[in-house]
């Protein structure tokens, strides 16, 4: 038995997938921890793992983030993408060490498990020399040199110019992503460690073991990737018996479903779910509606008949049972609904939701409406070929095939296993 570590930023698209790795690692007998904000204790405990609160790290509420970081009020686009690495995940490292040396000196564990965005779990590993391994919860940000960077929102180019753009972006990246260094030699300098003036990636991404959600063909297929990452497809718990569901659930028996969600961050829903909503009302469709808030069951404006409201819904009960999937590009209900097959229409308007509708779009398995505030207009075009285009189908298809032999959780859990094996602690 090994003692393990599990960590994430207190974001749900990042507790879910480690949750999932930290239930597989229980199941095969090692003793887990799960350092991670308070909101998420019940779903941790449950999983069989024990929750480690943030407690000298502020304990944020996502759904809230201008509480906590006011300088994220009214950004969008880039100054967002910036505004929340600086603030949410590099500002709180200090207070994240604090919080994980204390639960070390209260007991040690031999490997750490870690998001791909928890940079105080990172310099605790540099700090401490605990064998640490990423799991990545987003689309796979890690330099290549074939394509364009990741987070850009492009796809690889196809012929000389934009195969030179490629070349050129690439070249130009370090450039862009520089104003993070200082904040992260500051972290540094506040715990102990060395100025060394280290990028984003280098400083988040385990040089000795990752492991990435998705697949290949969501990666554009990229042949150049380290021999120290896999990718293991879906990360989620095993399907469980739905609880108590809403009172219109039976309206879904015998109805084409279309389900819309803006995930549980910017979730304006002007933004996706009211111009959708909009689009399908003369449709022959049930549209369902999650707002992406627990126990917000309702909109803040008229619907049409043909819609269904929730705050969270079950989606293991839900997928199986829905024809195409409007969404805002979170990472996890995309791989969510891609594992059913099911094509996608992405709004993707900010952090990386562009970067995810454009992967999508190349496998096939999806329409980039390429704005995170469509028209009814365009999200109706979008829809017509999601529903109608018997090669996007098929293209979603074989990524849930993809998806599905990559082992998920449990093939995550043995990963780990195995690397904290050899490491030897």
């Amino acid at each position: 038995m090994a003692r393990f570590l599990v960590t994430a930023m207190p974001f749900t698209g990042h507790v879910l997938p480690l949750r999932a790795v930290a239930q597989a690692l229980v199941a095969r007998g090692h003793d887990v921890r799960f350092y991670t904000g308070s909101a998420f204790r019940e779903g941790i405990e449950a999983s069989g793992a024990v929750h480690v609160p943030w407690r000298e790290a502020p304990d944020f509420d996502e759904n809230d983030l201008r509480a906590t970081f006011p300088r994220l009020e009214g950004r969008k686009g880039l100054r967002q993408v910036f505004a929340n690495l600086e603030d949410v995940m590099i500002d709180t490292a200090p207070a994240q060490v604090a919080d994980l040396q204390a639960e070390w000196d209260r007991e040690p564990w031999d490997a750490i498990a870690t998001d791909d965005t928890s940079i105080g779990v990172a310099l605790f590993a540099d700090r401490s020399g605990c064998p640490r391994a990423t799991i990545v919860v987003l689309p796979l940000h890690l330099s290549s040199g074939q394509g364009p960077p990741s987070g850009m929102g492009l796809t690889p180019g196809r012929n000389p110019i934009t195969k030179t753009r490629d070349a050129a972006l690439r070249g130009i990246a370090p450039l862009a992503m520089r104003p993070l260094t200082k904040p992260i030699v500051r972290a540094r300098v506040a715990v102990g460690l060395p100025a060394t003036p280290l990028t984003f990636e280098q400083t988040a991404l385990s040089d000795r073991r990752i492991l990435a959600s998705g697949s290949s063909l969501l990666d554009f297929g990229r042949t150049d990737r380290p021999a120290h990452l896999d990718f293991v497809g879906l990360l989620a718990a095993p399907p469980t018996v739905p609880g108590d569901l809403p009172a219109w659930w039976g309206d879904l028996d015998g109805r084409t479903v279309v389900h819309v969600t803006q995930g549980t961050q910017n979730i304006d829903p002007t933004d996706l779910i009211r111009p959708t909503l909009d689009a399908l009302a003369a449709r022959d469709v049930l549209v369902v509606v999650s707002t992406g808030v627990r126990g917000r069951d309702e909109l803040p404006f008229p619907v049409p008949a043909n819609a269904r409201i929730a705050g969270y819904l079950p989606y293991d009960a839900l997928l199986p049972r829905t024809a195409v999937v409007i969404t805002n590009g979170g990472w996890g209900g995309t791989l969510t609904a891609l594992s059913h097959g099911i094509p996608l229409v992405i709004a993707g308007g900010h952090l990386d939701k562009p970067e995810i509708a454009a992967r999508v779009a190349w496998a096939g398995a999806g329409v980039n409406l390429r704005t995170g505030t469509p028209t009814s207009a365009q999200v109706a075009a979008g829809f017509e070929r999601a529903s109608t285009d018997t090669a996007m189908r098929d293209a979603a298809t074989r990524v849930a095939a993809e998806l599905r032999s990559l082992g998920g959780a449990p093939r995550a859990a043995e990963l780990l296993e195995g690397f904290a094996a050899r490491s030897g602690r």
